[in-house]
């Protein structure tokens, strides 16, 4: 199994945790410290040994940051985990609060004594943290300490995991695309017309991109955790751990890249301070890459220059990713067939649906991890918008409620990530009107026209209109980019309020809109789109559309077809026609009648 159960760190265990942290803080002379949901590389999954906020707080969402103080302590999450922290954290210990900069900053002004300092790991933080806290707290006389040794480590002591050591493994050609060599000239051109020496890169799935190679040092995410220097001229420089080097990975490595220790970066980037050259650093780039620079006007703040090429997928990246979906969109419509027996057959739970799911995966083949862990909700858990089942939380799926099902695989040639929202049982007439909001969102997206140089932001209105409409609305993006055989999550590009990047031809797009009713269940409709140039459209601007990827039909019992468009109920009989002729034939003969029925039209 790639997918873990274990319950999050109960509250007697992380009371001792707080209390001895306190007491290094004391040692440290400072009032409060930082801990953010964070490793070096500002990756949003992160190894064992960089899980401190769930070690300090007993909270596992992907995304917050705590401040503990001397007397009492804070966690600041985003409108995702408003669900989920209250019931993994011990609110008596630790309260929740909004992730809005205004938030954190009036509770530590509200809590802190004036002059008062707080210490924070440069590693954890990026330049534009430290910069903007450092701003906010300036009429306050309130002071950031950096200081080397994590806190939380030293808690930890010797039960914190070990670092990562999975070994490299190159991407071939075929699934790549694009020979490394040849991305490391266009990027070294990209430097030369700025007028940059070099560039720092930060984040693993970059250089992973870069450099054609893959890993597993992060679950779920087929990464390397390594950093790269890369000048204008000349071979670029890794630094990476020499375990991870095999001898193929080193074949495929030498003749395009210099091999370094990790603990050579230091030196490399002191050598960069002392030329005063222009160096590029990315917005991910901890404070202490930023400092190791000499933090002068010779860094060149800039965005990553492998995010936008690594986005615009290759040809073969294309033709990967709609295998792999063809591939999965199998995989699933056998779960789902075996879902409605086992539901019929009751005592179904929640964990048995990720193992069984993930089980039909492996079956291809093909599988090499899920893409992050499976969000398997039934009834109330379904509006826990990133909902991980555990053994504490494992629930029984009931007839009459709805089952939330938000999964992904990676795959040598792509990577998918799908949602669907089943009836498990007759579902009541709200349910069916607001899953059918959230079908016309969904759609609305899929049958988008838009002139060239559209962002996300002009498109994410598209999915909520028909929620707006009537009241409703959900706390989350409505897309995200996606990698091949990367990360799940990449930008630059996103649907959503701060969706500002261009979406251009070659970039993969979640398109999932939603709703929650807390307390009671979610709704979330999920499928991967591809962004491309449409043609013979008439008119005189290049239009733009999306290419629905996924192949899985959507649960019909829940669709109020009267509440559909005549063009919203011919994409929807379309789009169930196109999965049961491409599908259809690479399944067994159950799931094959399955799918007649459930692809029917509306």
């Amino acid at each position: 199994m790639f997918q873990t159960f274990e319950n999050s760190a109960p509250a007697q265990a992380v009371a001792p945790r707080v209390a001895g942290l306190r007491a290094l803080m004391e040692g440290a002379r400072i009032d409060a410290y930082l801990v953010p949901r964070a490793d070096e590389h500002q990756s949003e999954y992160v190894p064992p040994c960089a899980e401190r906020l769930a070690f300090i707080t007993g909270f596992t969402g992907s995304a917050g940051l705590a401040v503990i103080a001397a007397k009492t302590a804070a966690l600041f999450v985003d409108g995702r985990y408003t669900v989920q922290a209250p019931q993994e954290v011990d609110t008596g210990l630790i309260a929740i609060k909004g992730v809005r900069g205004s938030d954190l900053n009036a509770w530590l002004f509200e809590t802190l004594p004036k002059g008062g300092s707080i210490g924070f790991d440069p590693k954890l933080h990026t330049v534009g943290e430290i910069e903007s806290l450092r701003a906010a707290f300036a009429d306050r006389s309130l002071k950031l300490k950096a200081i080397s040794r994590n806190l939380v480590d030293r808690v930890w002591g010797k039960a914190r995991p070990a670092l990562p050591l999975a070994p490299i493994v190159p991407q071939p050609l075929a699934f790549a695309g694009t020979p490394a060599a040849e991305k490391i000239a266009a990027l070294q051109t990209t430097l030369k017309a700025a007028g940059q020496d070099a560039v720092v890169l930060t984040a693993p799935d970059s250089i992973c991109w870069l450099l054609n190679m893959r890993g597993s040092d992060v679950a779920h995410n087929p990464v390397v955790l390594a950093y790269a220097i890369v000048p204008t001229s000349g071979k670029p420089e890794l630094f990476v751990a020499p375990e991870k080097v095999t001898r193929e990975a080193k074949a495929h490595l030498t003749p395009i890249v210099r091999l370094r220790a990790p603990d050579a970066l230091a030196e490399a980037l002191a050598r960069l301070k002392a030329a005063r050259r222009p160096v590029r650093l990315g917005a991910s780039a901890s404070w202490w890459c930023f400092k190791a620079l000499g933090g002068g006007k010779n860094i060149k703040r800039q965005s990553d220059p492998c995010i936008e090429p690594k986005a615009i997928k290759s040809a073969a990246e294309i033709t990967g990713a709609r295998a792999a979906h063809v591939r999965d969109g199998a995989a699933l419509c056998r779960f789902l067939a075996w879902f409605d027996g086992a539901v019929a057959q009751g005592g179904l739970d929640e964990i048995t649906a990720v193992r069984t799911l993930e089980e039909m995966r492996a079956a291809t083949g093909a599988l090499k991890e899920i893409s992050f862990p499976t969000i398997s909700g039934s009834g109330a858990n379904g509006a826990i918008v990133h909902y991980r089942v555990t053994e504490r939380t494992n629930r029984t799926v009931r007839p009459g409620e709805l089952f939330l099902l938000d999964s992904g695989a990676q795959y040598q040639d792509g990577t998918t990530d799908i949602t669907r929202t089943l009836a498990t049982g007759v579902p009541s007439a709200e349910m069916r009107e607001r899953f059918t909001l959230v079908l016309k969102g969904m759609i609305a997206i899929s049958l988008a026209r838009f002139p060239a140089g559209t962002r996300g932001i002009d498109l994410d209105p598209f999915a909520r209109r028909a929620l707006w409409a009537k009241g409703l609305n959900y706390d989350h993006g409505t897309g995200h980019g996606v990698g091949s055989y990367l990360n799940v999550h990449e930008g630059p590009q996103s649907i959503s309020k701060a969706g500002m990047a261009e979406l251009k031809a070659g970039m993969i797009c979640s398109n999932e809109p939603g709703y929650y009713k807390a307390g009671h269940y979610g709704i979330r409709i999920e499928n991967l789109v591809l962004v491309g140039e449409l043609e013979d459209v008439g008119g005189e601007l290049a239009v733009m559309g999306f290419e629905t990827l996924t192949l899985v039909p959507i649960d019909r019992a829940l669709v109020v077809g009267e509440m559909l468009t005549g063009d919203e109920r011919a994409w929807l009989d379309a789009y169930h026609a196109r999965v049961l002729a491409i599908v259809g034939p690479l399944v067994d003969a159950e799931t094959r009648r399955w799918m007649k029925s459930a692809c029917a039209k509306i």
